[in-house]
């Protein structure tokens, strides 16, 4: 866990001082509560551990300072989702960039990097769970974004349109895209789970 040093409360940090119960919005309470929802969200939106913890340290660092900026609980939660999701779409764009640079697929580097498996080499031993793992991080940022905020997350579309800053329609849409192509994908590597559907 991160340390930092001894702290205001967020009260004091309030400009009118009457806007926020005392340690309500307690930075180090916030960090502790949210360390996992923000860690969980770019590890699915980027299949990187190491990058995924080291985006889950920039959000929570950036949370301290715009923390005098949030006004709930609520609004951290909904703060710490969008910027943890943008952050991992640049995360991911960067990746992409890098390795189109070197002519080389990001998901073949980290597959190299941190043994992801190819769908093709999965043995009987792999867990359900891991293969839909892999099949989330083949979709596209904007349908897994949308797929970890309703299914992860449990937002409703209109909440992930907020997060996201795309109209809800847009949303519904990657959302039924995203579905659709996990269903396809799926039964080209996981037939053995489909028959039982």
């Amino acid at each position: 866990m991160i340390e930092f040093p001894n702290r205001q409360n967020a009260a004091e940090r309030q400009p009118d001082g009457n806007s926020v119960e005392p340690n309500a919005l307690d930075f180090e309470s916030l960090v502790a509560e949210h360390t996992s929802m923000v860690f969980s969200l770019a590890w699915r939106m980027t299949g990187d551990r190491g990058l995924a913890e080291e985006l889950a340290q920039d959000v929570l660092l950036e949370l301290d300072r715009c923390l005098h900026k949030l006004k709930s609980a609520a609004h951290v939660k909904f703060w710490l989702r969008q910027v943890t999701v943008h952050r991992s779409s640049d995360a991911l764009r960067r990746k992409r960039t890098h390795a189109a640079s070197l002519a080389t697929d990001v998901w073949e580097e980290l597959n190299e990097r941190h043994g992801l498996m190819e769908a093709s080499s999965l043995n009987g031993e792999a867990s359900l769970s891991a293969r839909i793992e892999e099949l989330l991080a083949t979709l596209p940022e904007s349908q897994r974004a949308a797929l970890v905020l309703r299914y992860q997350e449990d937002l409703t579309p209109e909440e992930i349109a907020i997060t996201m800053k795309s109209p809800v329609a847009t949303v519904k849409s990657h959302l039924q895209r995203g579905l659709k192509l996990l269903r396809i994908r799926a039964e080209r590597t996981l037939k053995e789970y489909v028959r039982g559907l």
